[in-house]
């Protein structure tokens, strides 16, 4: 009795952690969105609006880096480069907010929020300029963050299923099988975010290509951490793929809406590198940002590579230092298989 409630309250530690650090990941990054160091700009070259940026800028403290942009033209230029969050066309009467929605829709209501308040203040209607619609299936620009999520969860419940029913497989064959697998996580990923629900509605190809290295790179890690971590993989792949990645993919809320924590990992996140590359690609003609996203990417399915080779020197270290093991008992392979089970309930709990 003592020892089955013991082995109840082990197998509970994981859904425990999960519920702690989901908890932690979540609300930490999404419960207080508020401007830190978002950048806009006010267009005008003269004394008025540099006068109202200086206003902006130190009524609102760390929550707006506001500068002056010349010319209308020059502001559309920023932020179809992605280097602006929204500009500001001061006018007596039409005063004009220009945003690109596609890079984010809650940076731009948060843009329009502030500069409302500006206009309102002079006596007029602020007038708002979407230049990078999304396309009709994704109204908010948040589809792709879903995407992600799929792909996501796609992955990493592999690497369970991979690891629980092809332990008797050596690595490398388990690998290859990781990387059929993402494959057809991301065809699956494409085919729902285009044909099915329109949430892409071109650039389909490229969409795929950055699907795939991303469910590679996760397929690849996670096979090679098992061969460390055995049933704590999911734990960990959860950690690294849901709690630190969903948080940080810029999916919801960008860094300019974080905290310094979450919007340091957007840098160089492979989620963030997969949403905000596929963003580049699909709403901005220039590609801001597309090729460093596929950069980062590529170097996480490296990691996952390294990990591979790590994986496959231990095993065959183990293998060579290994004596010739009695077969299992009846009792021993039941355990084998409930862990299994145990493992593949726990990566698809989410």
């Amino acid at each position: 009795m003592r020892e089955s409630i013991g082995h109840v309250v082990q197998h509970l530690l994981t859904p425990l952690l999960m519920c702690l650090g989901m908890g932690l990941a979540y609300l930490g990054a999404f419960h207080a969105p508020a401007p830190h160091g978002m950048e806009v700009a006010v267009v005008g070259t003269g004394t008025r609006a540099q006068v109202l940026a200086q206003t902006l800028e130190d009524k609102a403290g760390d929550g707006l880096d506001v500068r002056t942009v010349p010319t209308r033209d020059a502001a559309v230029d920023r932020l179809m480069d992605r280097d602006l969050a929204a500009a500001y066309v001061p006018s007596a009467k039409h005063p004009e907010l220009l945003v690109a929605k596609a890079n984010s829709d809650t940076t731009a209501t948060v843009a329009e929020t502030v500069f409302g308040k500006v206009a309102a203040g002079q006596g007029a209607v602020l007038s708002v300029t979407d230049l990078a619609p999304t396309a009709d299936g994704d109204p908010t620009g948040q589809g792709l963050f879903f995407v992600l999520v799929t792909i996501s969860i796609g992955s990493y419940a592999s690497v369970a299923a991979i690891g629980a029913a092809g332990a008797a497989l050596r690595l490398w064959t388990r690998a290859a099988i990781g990387l059929a697998t993402s494959l057809v996580v991301s065809v699956i990923g494409i085919v729902l975010a285009g044909p099915v629900f329109h949430i892409v509605d071109h650039g389909l190809a490229g969409v795929w290509g950055m699907a795939w290295l991303y469910s590679a790179g996760i397929v690849a890690i996670g096979v090679g951490l098992h061969t460390f971590l055995k049933r704590w993989t999911t734990l960990t792949m959860m950690t690294l793929f849901v709690m630190l990645n969903f948080t940080t993919s810029g999916g919801i809320f960008r860094p300019e809406l974080q905290n310094g924590f979450f919007g340091a990992l957007h840098a160089f996140w492979n989620g963030a590198g997969f949403v905000e590359g596929v963003r580049s690609l699909l709403y901005f003609p220039s590609g801001a940002g597309l090729t460093g996203r596929i950069v980062s990417l590529v170097l996480w399915l490296g990691v996952g590579l390294v990990a591979l080779a790590v994986a496959d020197g231990a095993e065959r270290r183990a293998r060579r230092a290994a004596r010739p093991a009695p077969l299992p008992t009846a009792a021993e392979r039941d355990a084998e298989e409930r862990d299994a089970e145990e493992e593949m309930a726990e990566a698809v709990a989410v």
